[in-house]
């Protein structure tokens, strides 16, 4: 694809709507669109059906999109979602859809959104005209606790959000909101929490939770992690088989060492990283990282740090791994391969410690 597809290089904010069966995405997503500030917005769903839109149908520009009255474009899948958000840039190159300024996309119920993460934050030709903007969970207040002990599924989409809707709290008792509140606190607890009866949220509250709107708005980037360390700064397991705690570490990390130790995590313990946010010192400058399972983003440098502490913080979300297990791995951050290493090859020195640091991430032993 040709870069004038995107205007001014500017990249398209696209956000992922997750939930479980029933949890009133639906519902929410039709609130949304109906708001005027909303006008401009793509959404990709799997059926029509399942969203109702007879009523706001205007004209169908082909079978699998539908234009709205509202002035919103909806799309179905076209074979995968790369696909689909390809036609759809294509469609707004060429003038075929209005020039929509961001991205909705509705999983299933039952729908894991690590797939369609891992296609907006590593897919090239994606992340070239698109970004991940936030990731909004629905949970329904009067059956998300049965939910959240029989399916991990459920589990996993409040973990790796950015922003949880707390929907049907008019049925429930205060009480039972309450509880639901402390509990998804405990799986996320850097996560923004709504309440919404029939889908009634101001849509400014759920998008711009990405690092690049979070630096622009009061508090920046130390707000954008200390929600989850204030959380964390004490690890925590619950009955999810979830755990929340902060890594801290006084001295600076080696540039090398943190592009060792974010590939052996990845590589070793990925599947449960349910999400990663840290700001460390990397040889004396801020280096923000952010992951989900095995996806990293690309580690970014900031011009300078938010705040006086100048402390490496991580706080991890996981499934099955503790606190001990990733201080074990914490010595990969010091590694420098010695000053006679040619670029791209280890001395013998270096692979040996190379190797010993393979070990603490549960790797072969040689």
């Amino acid at each position: 694809m040709a870069s004038c597809l995107v205007e001014n290089n500017e990249r398209l904010p696209a956000t992922i709507l997750t939930g479980f069966l029933g949890s009133g995405k639906t519902t929410l997503l039709n609130r949304l669109l109906s708001h005027e500030g909303m006008a401009n917005t793509a959404v990709i769903v799997n059926e029509f059906g399942e969203i109702g839109l007879d009523h706001l149908l205007v004209e169908t520009p082909d079978e699998s999109m539908v234009l709205m009255d509202s002035g919103c474009l909806c799309c179905t899948i076209l074979g995968d979602l790369v696909q689909t958000l390809q036609t759809l840039l294509a469609k707004r190159m060429t003038g075929a859809v209005p020039p929509f300024e961001r991205v909705i996309i509705e999983t299933t119920g039952l729908a894991d959104p690590a797939p369609i993460l891992h296609t907006l934050i590593a897919d090239p030709d994606i992340t070239a005209y698109y970004r991940l903007d936030s990731v909004v969970a629905v949970v329904d207040a009067v059956n998300a606790e049965g939910q959240l002990d029989e399916h991990f599924e459920s589990v996993k989409q409040a973990a790796v959000s950015d922003r949880i809707v707390i929907s049907k709290t008019d049925l429930a008792t205060e009480d039972e909101v309450a509880g639901l509140t402390e509990r998804l606190k405990g799986i996320n607890p850097g996560a923004a929490i709504f309440r919404a009866v029939s889908g009634d949220i101001e849509p400014d509250r759920l998008f711009g939770a990405d690092v690049a709107s979070v630096r622009e708005r009061t508090g920046g980037v130390g707000a954008w992690l200390d929600g989850d360390a204030h959380h964390g700064r004490h690890a925590h397991r619950n009955g999810d088989g979830i755990r929340t705690f902060t890594i801290t570490r006084d001295r600076p990390v080696e540039p090398a060492g943190l592009e060792l130790w974010l590939d052996l995590l990845a590589s070793y313990q990925g599947p449960n990283l349910l999400r990663v946010k840290g700001l460390l010192n990397v040889a004396g400058r801020p280096v923000l990282v952010h992951a989900v399972q095995h996806l990293f983003h690309p580690p970014e440098t900031l011009d300078a740090w938010p705040d006086d502490d100048h402390r490496s913080r991580i706080v991890f979300i996981t499934h099955g791994i503790g606190r001990e297990e990733i201080d074990r791995t914490l010595d990969a951050l010091d590694f420098q391969p010695g000053p006679s290493a040619r670029p791209g090859a280890l001395q013998p020195d270096d692979y040996a410690r190379f190797v010993s640091l393979v070990r603490r991430f549960g790797g072969p032993p040689s």
